[in-house]
């Protein structure tokens, strides 16, 4: 009830309060217009709400903002500084591409401002105005740049901030200012302008070096005297910079000595903050100089004691530069005590994290006793609630299939995890999958390297026990596989020693215990238990009879599994020959399991998975020979048709099937073909052979015990190829930074102007000429024009009338709210059109001030509905501001480029104009009742008194049609055929005359007549698409009959409803 009231004080006051409620988290956007109207207030008190509420909750989506184009225009020029201070801090707020077009050219005027505070504020706007509209950088950026040069020290800090957040993503077009700044940056003793300068050289340093050179000694100047820790962070971080650009050339030991003294006092501090800026400068003097931070270890080391946990990460991550061979051993140690007193599984985890980062660097370039490293990774896999289990996993892995030295040492302790899993599997699930994967780790080194492990049977019958329940499926393949291998090894030592009785209990203890790995709910666990089982039983068979397999089994996991190389999958040559987009097999054909599937891909837009050919052998079923190829129907057949091949074709088939292995990446390759690549380890059956060659290692380390350590990558497919190039993803700013990367240097065009509003004078020829004379609208061509001015009004006073409607007829913008520029100005708003009268008007709404008439019609040209609203002054009063604004809907949406149409100029008592609102309708053939108001300014002698008249306008299916006419014959063809085959009738009653009726479904309804036969009358429209609409009108004395038949339903339905409406409107 607050924001209907007429007083500006009331509608202020509760938009304060929907301001606290928007703060609160309520959504007040529906209150936008009325929040315009508090902005346009002439006090300030109430202005300054406005803004702030507009600045809460509008965004670059609010329609209404096209609203306060003039509004905020106006109050930028205003002699109020005031005025001008809010509006230039919303503006700041609500910015819009189209606001800062419209606007760019008044907050530049004000750049010349008297008043320093209306300067400084203008030039922070412009970093708003160059984001939304870029255009205005170049043509703006010479005033911008002579305000460095400004006699206020606040507006030259305001251009300073601008000219560096500018510079901060496009640097490189800003260092022709460089010697400007640099003249700044010697004679200003303003810290906070100082500290943007110097990040803005920061910024240029890298892309001139020549540069870094002059800076280097003001810059160590101000390290030297400023007391100032947030300048003295800047000073360092652009020496920092600046070091690193011209570390080509020079001794710059001293100032890199400085720089790590003075962050050695800010990393010491007591205040948090510069702690942490400290550490963070620090660490890019790592990257740099590392022996020059390395004396600082024991304060970094101190540092992980702090209680903030942020500084403690930043702390972690400078170990990594200070480690080396002497000091990795003291560094572990030191993180492992804060492993173990560590508050919170986050930093914990982190700590563990960085343990295995420093250790495993370089492929373990700093470590030199890597059974010191196997313990400490089994140490690790004591902490409580890690989520690292896997890293570790991965890592004692790594470095036992690396250190071949070390794998007895390595089985051992692996033996230990193995026999103790339930200490691991202990805790809560979470907790139990994490720390479970070294379980993986163990059985696969165990069983790996079996020949290492001391008591076989104790790890073997400890693999057995584990509990299927508990233990993740991945884990319990991997079990079940090192179990097969721990088999193997333990039956090739009993069938040496003949020992059956060992044999027969071996074998009994296996088909006991696995048993329960074959109920296992993971299908890969599952599979291989039953793939074991049967290999078993076969084995149980032989043994039965005396025969050793051992050797049989033993070759089912001979060869050594090494290292894969990174990317080595994507490194793979495309074999010639091979095109990855042709279809390998034909494309299947639509069979009815195919067809329902294509239907669940059309519901769900995704396609049903396939499994591939290569996971056959994990619990798919392959496709056999038997079975119908790709693309062919199944048959039944009661024989099977068995072609005996010759020997010609069975070889040429057994050189496909290796062709096809050696092209299959998936397809593990025998030893057949290993010759040929160049492997970094030997097999198991060549390492021990004493005519093995030297093996290849990429940077070997010595270390004591004689341990080797394979450092490369891994292998790689033969003939693999780059792709480091896929990595290398640019780095780019935004697409809203990207647009300001606009080269400042060159000469301005022609066109580069920031554009304002243009200036039109009165044109004082005495005869106008007949070109600019107002003509009747296009859109309604059956209508008379209307008259431009009443014709009560005397001849001289008519003439000055159409005079100043031709002088206007291409405005651009008035005072007020709305701006419609000139090229769309038939599209809105007609300046002097009489108010709508005739058989297409409707009477609208009306209050003491105004009457409302309104018609709609289609727009052939763009298919949008128009709305023409003629309005008539009835009061005494002078109207200025006249503005109609219409709520969009979910079917139908204004087509324009502001939301609301304002009348250009006033009128006067007794004065016509007309608005033409146009609507983007979704259906066609659904009708709607449209909320809007009109609002205008009513001139009194002591001011202007705001006035508001709401409305509702209809927006009916029929305003959608076209009146076409046809002839009689093809009018009963049409009703004959299929074409209009759905039917809606009404009856009602109507005062009003049958030759009325006609008159109004043909105007209004747009339609025109087929055939008239006394009181009935056949009619005949078009929707936009060409689809027929027929009507039958009836009316005898007491009622009307109307009839619609079409080839939609639900317009049939909606036509008669929207004719009847028509008939009784009044």
């Amino acid at each position: 009830m607050e924001l209907r009231q007429d007083s500006t004080y009331i509608k202020a006051n509760a938009i304060e309060k929907l301001a606290y409620l928007q703060m609160l988290g309520y959504d007040i956007s529906w209150a936008a217009f009325n929040i315009i109207e508090v902005m346009a207030s002439t006090k300030y008190t109430e202005k300054r709400i406005g803004y702030l509420a507009a600045a809460q909750c509008f965004h670059d989506t609010t329609e209404v903002l096209m609203l306060t184009t003039n509004l905020i225009r106006k109050d930028l020029n205003s002699s109020n500084m005031y005025d001008s201070g809010v509006a230039l801090g919303g503006l700041s707020c609500f910015v819009t591409p189209d606001l800062a077009r419209d606007l760019a050219s008044d907050i530049v005027n004000l750049l010349s401002s008297s008043r320093p505070y209306t300067r400084k504020r203008a030039v922070l706007l412009l970093y708003k105005i160059f984001l939304k509209y870029p255009e205005a950088l170049r043509p703006t950026f010479p005033r911008l740049k002579d305000k460095l040069e400004d006699p206020d020290p606040g507006v030259q800090s305001a251009a300073v901030n601008v000219i560096c957040e500018l510079a901060r993503k496009n640097p490189k077009n800003y260092l022709t200012l460089a010697p400007v700044f640099f003249k700044l940056m010697t004679t200003s003793s303003n810290n906070w302008m100082l500290i943007k300068i110097i990040k803005l050289f920061g910024a240029l340093v890298p892309l001139e070096p020549r540069l870094g050179k002059k800076l280097l000694e003001p810059l160590t100047n101000l390290i030297n005297s400023t007391s100032a820790m947030s300048l003295l962070y800047e000073c360092i971080n652009t020496v920092i910079a600046v070091l690193i650009s011209i570390s080509a050339g020079g001794d710059h030991a001293a100032s890199i000595q400085l720089c790590v003294q003075k962050l050695g006092v800010l990393i010491e501090d007591s205040d948090q903050n510069l702690k942490y800026l400290g550490l963070l400068a620090m660490g890019k003097i790592l990257q740099t100089h590392p022996k020059a931070v390395q004396a600082h270890k024991d304060i970094v080391l101190r540092c992980l004691d702090d209680k903030d946990e942020s500084i403690r990460l930043r702390s972690l991550d400078l170990l990594y530069g200070m480690v080396s061979k002497k000091n990795i051993m003291e560094i572990v140690k030191k993180l492992m005590e804060h492993v173990e007193s560590a508050e919170g599984s986050h930093y914990r985890d982190e700590l563990l994290s960085r343990i295995i980062g420093i250790c495993s660097y370089n492929n373990y370039q700093f470590i030199t006793n890597f059974e010191w490293y196997i313990s400490v990774l089994v140490e690790l896999t004591k902490v409580e609630g890690t989520k690292h289990g896997a890293k570790i996993a991965e890592q004692i892995q790594d470095v036992t299939v690396r250190v071949e030295s070390i794998r007895h040492f390595s089985v051992s302790q692996m033996a230990l995890l193995v026999e103790n899993a339930h200490i691991l599997l202990a805790g809560s699930a979470q907790q139990r999958n994490n720390i479970s994967e070294v379980l993986l780790a163990a059985a696969w080194i165990c069983g790996e390297y079996s020949q290492h492990v001391r008591n076989i049977p104790s790890v073997l019958e400890s693999m057995l026990r584990a509990r299927t329940s508990v233990m993740s499926g991945h884990i319990l393949s991997v079990y079940v596989q090192n179990i097969g291998k721990l088999y193997s090894t333990l039956l090739s030592k009993a069938e040496e020693e003949d020992d059956w009785d060992a044999i027969e209990s071996l074998d009994n203890l296996m088909l006991s215990k696995l048993a329960d790995f074959e109920l296992a709910e993971h299908l890969e666990a599952q599979e291989r238990a039953c793939t074991l089982m049967s290999i078993l039983r076969v084995v149980e068979a032989a043994h039965a009879r005396r025969e050793k397999i051992a050797t049989d089994i033993a070759k089912l996991y001979e060869g050594e599994l090494n290292p894969v190389a990174p990317k080595a999958q994507r490194k793979v040559p495309v074999p010639d020959g091979l095109d990855l987009d042709e279809w390998i097999n034909e494309p299947w054909q639509d069979t009815p399991e195919s067809s329902e599937e294509s239907d669940i891909d059309s519901t769900f837009g995704q396609p049903a998975p396939r499994i591939r050919s290569e996971f056959t052998s994990f619990g798919c079923v392959p496709t056999y020979d038997d079975e119908p190829k790709i693309g062919e129907k199944h048959k039944k057949s009661k024989k099977k048709e068995i072609v005996e091949l010759s020997p010609e074709e069975v070889e040429r088939r057994r050189k496909a099937r290796e062709a096809e292995r050696e092209s299959n990446p998936y397809y593990v390759k025998g030893t057949a073909t290993a010759p040929k690549r160049p492997t970094r380890f030997v097999t198991m059956d060549t390492a021990h052979s004493n005519d093995v060659d030297k093996i290849d290692i990429q940077s070997p380390l010595e270390i004591p015990g004689e341990n080797s350590v394979n450092r490369a990558d891994g292998e790689m497919p033969e003939g693999a190829k780059s792709t480091d190039d896929e990595d290398s993803a640019a780095k780019g700013v935004s697409d809203e930074f990207r647009a300001l990367d606009i080269n400042l240097d060159e000469p301005l065009r022609p066109d580069e102007v920031v554009r304002g509003p243009p200036v039109y004078t009165r044109q004082r020829a005495s005869p106008p000429r007949p070109a600019l004379v107002p003509r009747s609208p296009t859109t309604m061509p059956d209508e008379e024009p209307p008259a431009v001015v009443e014709n009560s009004k005397p001849e001289k006073k008519t003439k000055k009338k159409k005079k100043l409607a031709v002088a206007r007829e291409a405005y651009e913008e008035t005072s007020g709210v709305c701006t419609p520029s000139n090229p769309n100005l038939d599209r809105g708003i007609s300046p002097r059109m009489s108010h709508c009268t005739g058989p297409g008007s409707t009477k609208l709404c009306s209050n003491s001030d105004l009457s409302v008439d309104f018609a709609s019609t289609l727009n052939p040209g763009s298919d949008e509905v128009v709305v023409r609203l003629g309005l008539l002054v009835t009061g005494p009063r002078r109207l200025k501001n006249v503005e109609a604004n219409v709520v969009d809907t979910l079917n139908a949406r204004m087509v324009r480029s502001e939301p609301g149409f304002l009348l250009p100029t006033p009128l006067s008592p007794g004065e016509n104009g007309e608005l033409r609102l146009h609507f983007a309708v979704a259906s066609k053939t659904t009708s709607q009742m449209l909320r809007g108001t009109i609002t205008y300014l009513a001139e009194e002698e002591d001011g202007s008194v705001p006035g508001k008249l709401d409305f509702k306008v209809p927006l009916r299916c029929t305003d959608s049609l076209l009146s076409v006419t046809t002839s009689k014959n093809d009018f009963s063809q049409l009703l004959a055929g299929g074409r209009v085959d759905f039917s809606a009738s009404a009856q009602f009653a109507s005062e009003h005359s049958f030759r009325d009726l006609l008159t109004r479904i043909t105007f209004v309804g747009h339609f025109s007549v087929v055939e008239e036969v006394g009181s009935a009358a056949s009619l005949y429209a078009t929707t936009t698409s060409g689809g027929p609409v027929c009507v039958l009108l009836k009316k005898n004395e007491e009622n009307v009959h109307i009839g619609c038949k079409t080839g939609d339903q639900k317009m049939a339905d909606t036509v008669v409803e929207d004719l009847k409406d028509i008939c009784t409107r009044r």
